[in-house]
C-alpha cells in the first residue's frame, strides 16, 4: 500500500466519532449522574425484591381465611410473573449502563435515549401493577369489614359501590402521581443533566 492508498484510507474513515479534548471532557462529564442512575437502579432492584417478599407474607400476618389465602396466592403469582418480567429488563438495562465507556457523542446519544427508553418503561411497570394495587387494597378492607356485623349481603349497596369506586380512581391517580414523581426524582433529573451536556455539544 503506497501513501496514495493510506491518505485515501485516512479521508474515508468515518470522522463523526472524533471529539475534540474539551467536548471529551464535556463527554465524561455526564459519568457523574450516570453514578447516580446506577446507584438508584441498584437500591429499586433490592426495594423492590423486599417488596415482593413483603406481600407475599400478607396473608400470614393477617390471618386470611384458607379460601382467601388461595385466591391470594394465586394472584400473587401474576404479581411476581409481571416484576420478575420488568426487574429483568431493569436488570440488563443495569448492566448495560454499567459496561459502557463514553468517549464519543455516539455513545452519548445512545445511553440518553436508553435512559428516557428505561424511564418510560418503568412508568409501563407501575400501571401494570397498578390492578394487583386496587385488587388487594379491595380483597384487604372487604376481609376487614366483613368482621363487621350486617356489612356481608346479597346485594351491593350504594355505600359499598360508591366505596368502590372511589378506591379504584383514587388507586389510578396515586399510582400515575408517584409514577411521574418517582422517575423524575430518581432518573429524570439525571438525564436532564445529560441532555444539557448534548444540547451544549450541539452548540459548538
Amino acid at each position: 500500500m503506497d501513501f496514495n492508498d493510506i491518505q485515501n484510507a485516512w479521508n474515508n474513515e468515518n470522522t463523526e466519532n472524533v471529539v475534540l479534548p474539551n467536548n471529551l471532557e464535556k463527554i465524561q462529564a455526564v459519568n457523574t449522574p450516570l453514578d447516580r442512575i446506577r446507584k438508584n437502579l441498584k437500591n429499586e432492584f433490592i426495594y423492590q425484591i423486599f417488596s415482593i417478599v413483603l406481600v407475599g407474607f400478607v396473608p400470614l400476618m393477617y390471618g386470611f381465611p384458607e379460601k382467601m389465602t388461595i385466591l391470594y396466592y394465586l394472584l400473587f403469582s401474576f404479581y411476581v410473573a409481571v416484576c420478575a418480567y420488568y426487574l429483568f429488563k431493569f436488570y440488563v438495562f443495569y448492566k448495560r449502563l454499567s459496561s459502557i465507556t463514553l468517549k464519543t457523542k455516539d455513545n452519548l446519544y445512545e445511553t440518553y435515549f436508553d435512559i428516557r427508553l428505561n424511564m418510560e418503561l418503568y412508568k409501563t411497570f407501575g400501571f401494570a401493577l397498578t390492578p394487583f394495587l386496587i385488587l388487594y387494597l379491595i380483597s384487604f378492607l372487604y376481609f376487614e369489614f366483613s368482621k363487621i356485623p350486617g356489612f356481608i349481603s346479597k346485594e351491593f349497596t350504594n355505600y359499598q359501590l360508591i366505596s368502590l369506586f372511589s378506591i379504584v380512581v383514587f388507586s389510578m391517580l396515586f399510582m400515575g402521581i408517584i409514577l411521574e414523581w418517582w422517575v423524575h426524582k430518581f432518573y429524570g433529573k439525571y438525564a436532564k443533566e445529560i441532555r444539557k451536556v448534548i444540547d451544549e455539544l450541539k452548540e459548538e
